[in-house]
């Protein structure tokens, strides 16, 4: 229904205290967006007092939206709970692509400022982001994450395919309008090409998709993250494990990183209908010759992660170490970056928001 339903803090509390006899100290509270629970401060408020009183080891993944920061003390206080790493649908930096996806409370013109009070903080930023809006080709897609990589202050960034998931409205407006979309229910996942594209072909829509991978986690752009990290406080480590193991989940699995693992278990007999099963000893040995590739190649990748990692620690000027993502938002960037310039949806935005700041003045 539309009535929200939360936990109170005595429910809270409860969890908590019994999941520390088990010695577990990790969650992932999981609301669509945490600033939008009334009780947010309630509930950040007993999570610090148990970290201060009990000397618990509390440590949160935070899904939140694009405007949090804008909250008196949210973000403050969320770091003071053990809020770690939190997790934004970024979408695009495309303001039409935004406004087909009724995101209109993400605005590109704040997001510089909601990353970087996050990241004074010392908390690991991810974010999502989809590609194929109606508005986007191939070239366009690329553009963007090159702004990103340029621009924002974001440390972990995931795509997805823009999907018509059953029950939406993209998915009721594409089949009044005729629109293919797939009939196999299993590709519904976020992950896979599942309707026409109006610019690209399905083969330019997962080519992009690929390369999008492969651009935001270059060896140059991963080392970049790595001396933001560290110019603004943040545990190497925390970066370096979240772009590795999400860059290594999908080049070496061939799945999507929420999809992934460490180890991969497969069971002989788990087959979809329509395909045979091997013999047991081919099975044994495609499987024990697979993994041992695979993880020879994510060994390697670790390697090399970790080698960008120490490069950067032995920076003697590493600490001061600046650049365009991690240096102060100002007023002026709004005619100076791609990210407000590079299109005419973007300075239109640019504009709107200048207007609506000068009626709160």
């Amino acid at each position: 229904g539309r009535k929200s339903r939360r936990r109170g803090r005595a429910d809270i509390e409860n969890i908590i205290r019994a999941n520390a006899v088990h010695g577990i100290h990790h969650y992932f509270i999981t609301d669509d967006n945490f600033a939008r629970n009334k009780d947010w401060e309630m509930i950040l408020d007993t999570i610090i007092a148990m970290r201060q009183e009990l000397d618990l080891p509390i440590q949160i993944i935070l899904q939140v939206d694009t405007m949090c920061h804008k909250i008196p003390n949210f973000v403050e206080k969320a770091a003071r709970a053990g809020v770690k790493k939190i997790f934004i649908g970024l979408e695009s930096i495309n303001p039409t692509a935004l406004a087909g996806a009724r995101k209109k409370q993400n605005r590109i013109t704040e997001y510089r400022k909601m990353f970087q009070a996050w990241r004074r903080q010392g908390v690991v930023t991810y974010a999502g982001y989809i590609l194929g809006f109606p508005a986007d080709d191939a070239d366009s897609i690329l553009r963007d994450i090159e702004i990103i990589k340029r621009e924002l202050p974001v440390d972990v960034l995931e795509f997805f395919y823009l999907t018509p998931l059953p029950g939406s409205q993209d998915h009721r407006e594409m089949f009044e309008q005729g629109v293919w979309m797939d009939p196999d229910m299993n590709k519904y996942d976020l992950v896979h090409v599942t309707a026409e594209h109006p610019l690209m072909s399905e083969r330019q829509w997962r080519d992009v998709y690929n390369a999008a991978w492969k651009t935001y986690y270059s060896p140059e752009h991963i080392k970049t993250l790595l001396r933001r990290a560290r110019a603004d406080g943040i545990p190497l480590s925390r970066v370096m494990r979240g772009t590795r193991d999400f860059y290594a989940c999908y080049t070496q699995e061939g799945v999507h990183p929420l999809d992934g693992g460490l180890l991969r278990r497969k069971y002989r007999r788990d087959r979809r209908p329509g395909h045979g099963i091997e013999p047991p000893i081919l099975f044994h040995i495609r499987f024990f010759v697979e993994s041992l590739m695979k993880y020879g190649r994510v060994a390697k990748l670790a390697w090399d992660f970790n080698r960008l990692k120490k490069e950067v620690e032995r920076d003697p000027h590493g600490d001061r170490y600046t650049d365009i993502a991690i240096s102060p938002a100002s007023d002026g960037e709004l005619d100076a970056l791609d990210m407000f310039t590079s299109t005419a949806a973007a300075r239109s935005t640019v504009e709107h928001a200048r207007r609506r700041s000068a009626v709160v003045v």
